[in-house]
């Protein structure tokens, strides 16, 4: 059973199909362990989406955006089964918040030099 930190930062949302109390635990289940990654994530947002298609195959969309200091992290993915659609949108923000943290790791360890436009002032020590 997920706890209530996690459950209020995961926004679920069914776009043309009621999400069901199953299809409701598997997204808290499959998303809350991003919140763990990184605790500056202030919300994430699922909706799936599903389009009926030729006869009476469904096809699955579904949207996740990371609401994180910085810029947003959003990722889609389609496919015919809402359950290995949303294991796929799970896996896509994974991948990018572990980027995002690589190239935070990488700016702090690898500093680059900062070229200005102008002549500093010199300034002489204070005897």
């Amino acid at each position: 059973m997920p706890n209530d930190d996690t459950s209020n930062k995961i926004i679920m949302q069914g776009i043309h199909l009621d999400l069901t109390e199953a299809m409701q635990n598997a997204i808290q289940e499959k998303f809350s362990p991003l919140l763990r990654h990184n605790e500056r994530i202030i919300r994430i947002n699922v909706r799936l989406r599903s389009d009926q298609q030729l006869g009476h195959q469904h096809h699955y969309s579904a949207t996740g955006e990371i609401e994180i200091g910085g810029p947003n992290l959003i990722a889609t993915t389609d496919g015919n089964d809402a359950y290995n659609v949303l294991d796929d949108l799970a896996e896509k923000l994974d991948r990018l918040l572990s980027r995002r943290q690589g190239q935070r790791k990488n700016k702090r360890n690898h500093p680059h030099e900062v070229e200005l436009d102008t002549e500093l002032p010199k300034v002489t020590p204070a005897e």
